[in-house]
C-alpha cells in the first residue's frame, strides 16, 4: 500500500488531467480490493481444552452445562470459540499424556472436570492457565495458595464445604431407624482425606454416632471394605468425596451397598443415578457452568492468579426409590418433600 502511495503521487505531479483521473480511479479500486481482502481474512478463534479422568459418555451432563455456561457469554462452539477435548476413561495412567497433548497444541486455556485431572494439567505446564471446575479441596492439593489469591496459573470452583459431611450423616440418621454405626469410606492418599475423615467424627459425636473407617486404595479394597462392614454390623455407610471412590467404580459401591441392604448416602448424584440409594452434595453441573465465565475473562486478559476461588452456591439432594425398595427402607415423607430429585 505504502508503495502504491508512492507511485500514485509521482504521477499525480508530473501527469496530465486525464492521467490523474485514471490514476485516482486505480488507486480506488486497488484500495477497494486491499480492504476487501483485509475483512475476508478469518479471525482467529480462541481455543480451549476440557480434561477429564473419565468418559465422554459420563461427562455429557457436565458438558452441557458448561457449553451453556459459554452461551451465556456468547460463546458458540465451532463459531467463535474451539475446545479440544480429552478424556482418560478412568484409566488415571493415561493423562499426563492427555495434558501434554493439550500443551503441545498451545490451547489458550485447560478447564479440569476435576483434582485428578488437574494434578497432571499443573505438571504439563505452569504457563497455560488451568480452570478448575470441580476440585473439592484445591488448597490441601496444593493447587492454589488460598482461595482469596490463588497464584500461580490455576483457579476455579471449589467443593470445599466443612459442613457437608455433618449433613450427609443427618440425612442419614433421618432414614434409618436406630442407626448407631456408620462406616466411613475414604481415601488416605487423598490430601483431603484426612481434614475430610476427622469433621466426619466430629459430625458424628455430636449426633451419638460411632465411626468404623474403611481405607479405599485400590479396586481390590472395595470387597474388602464390605467385608469389614458386614463383620462390624454397621448401620450404615458414608463416603467421602476422593478421586478414586468417585471413577467408573461408581456402579460397583452402588451395587454392593444394595446387594448387601445397607443405606448408604454418597457425595454425587452419579451415585443414585447408578442405583445407590442416596446423595448429597454440590450441584456439579452448577460448578461446571460457573467455570466458563474464568474461561471468558482470561480469554480477555484476567490472570488465574488474580481471580479468587468459588465455592459452591447450589447444592442437591437426589433419592433413589427403586434403591430404597430393594434395601427394605422406607423413606420419611419430610425427607422426600426435601429432595430435589426422586428416581423412581
Amino acid at each position: 500500500m505504502t508503495l502504491f502511495w508512492i507511485f500514485d503521487f509521482r504521477f499525480w505531479i508530473g501527469g496530465s488531467e486525464r492521467n490523474k483521473v485514471f490514476y485516482f480511479a486505480l488507486y480506488c479500486f486497488l484500495f477497494a480490493i486491499s480492504v476487501r481482502a483485509e475483512a475476508q481474512q478469518p479471525k482467529k478463534l480462541p481455543r480451549i481444552a476440557y480434561l477429564s479422568a473419565n468418559s465422554a459418555v459420563g461427562q455429557v451432563s457436565n458438558l452441557k452445562a458448561f457449553r451453556q455456561g459459554l452461551g451465556e457469554l456468547g460463546y458458540v462452539e465451532g463459531k467463535n470459540i474451539l475446545i479440544d477435548y480429552r478424556y482418560a476413561d478412568a484409566k488415571l495412567d493415561r493423562l499426563p499424556a492427555l495434558a501434554a497433548e493439550l500443551v503441545v497444541l498451545k490451547v489458550e486455556v485447560i478447564v479440569t472436570s476435576g483434582p485428578t485431572a488437574t494434578r497432571p494439567a499443573k505438571e504439563a505446564t505452569a504457563m497455560i492457565p488451568i480452570v478448575m471446575a470441580n476440585d473439592n479441596d484445591p488448597v490441601s492439593y496444593g493447587f492454589v495458595a488460598s482461595l482469596a489469591r490463588p497464584g500461580g496459573n490455576i483457579t476455579g470452583l471449589s467443593t470445599l464445604s466443612a459442613e457437608l459431611n455433618g449433613k450427609r450423616l443427618e440425612l442419614l440418621k433421618e432414614i434409618v431407624p436406630g442407626l448407631s454405626r456408620v462406616a466411613v469410606f475414604g481415601t488416605s492418599t487423598n490430601p483431603g482425606n484426612a481434614q475430610a475423615l476427622k469433621e466426619t467424627e466430629l459430625a458424628a459425636g455430636a449426633l451419638g454416632l460411632k465411626i468404623q473407617y474403611s481405607d479405599i486404595r485400590d479396586p481390590k479394597d472395595i470387597e474388602a471394605a464390605f467385608k469389614a462392614v458386614r463383620k462390624q454390623r454397621s448401620d450404615g455407610i458414608l463416603a467421602l468425596n476422593t478421586p478414586f471412590i468417585n471413577t467408573s467404580y461408581r456402579p460397583q459401591f452402588a451395587a454392593l451397598a444394595v446387594k448387601n441392604r445397607l443405606p448408604a448416602i454418597f457425595f454425587s448424584t452419579r451415585y443414585p443415578e447408578d442405583g445407590g440409594l442416596m446423595s448429597y452434595g454440590v450441584s456439579s453441573a452448577d460448578l461446571i457452568r460457573r467455570a466458563a465465565p474464568y474461561v471468558d475473562k482470561i480469554l480477555k486478559g484476567a490472570k488465574p492468579a488474580d481471580l479468587p476461588v468459588e465455592q459452591p452456591t447450589k447444592f442437591e439432594l437426589v433419592i433413589n426409590l427403586n434403591a430404597a425398595k430393594q434395601i427394605g427402607l422406607t423413606i420419611p415423607p419430610n425427607v422426600l418433600a426435601r429432595a430435589d430429585r426422586v428416581i423412581r
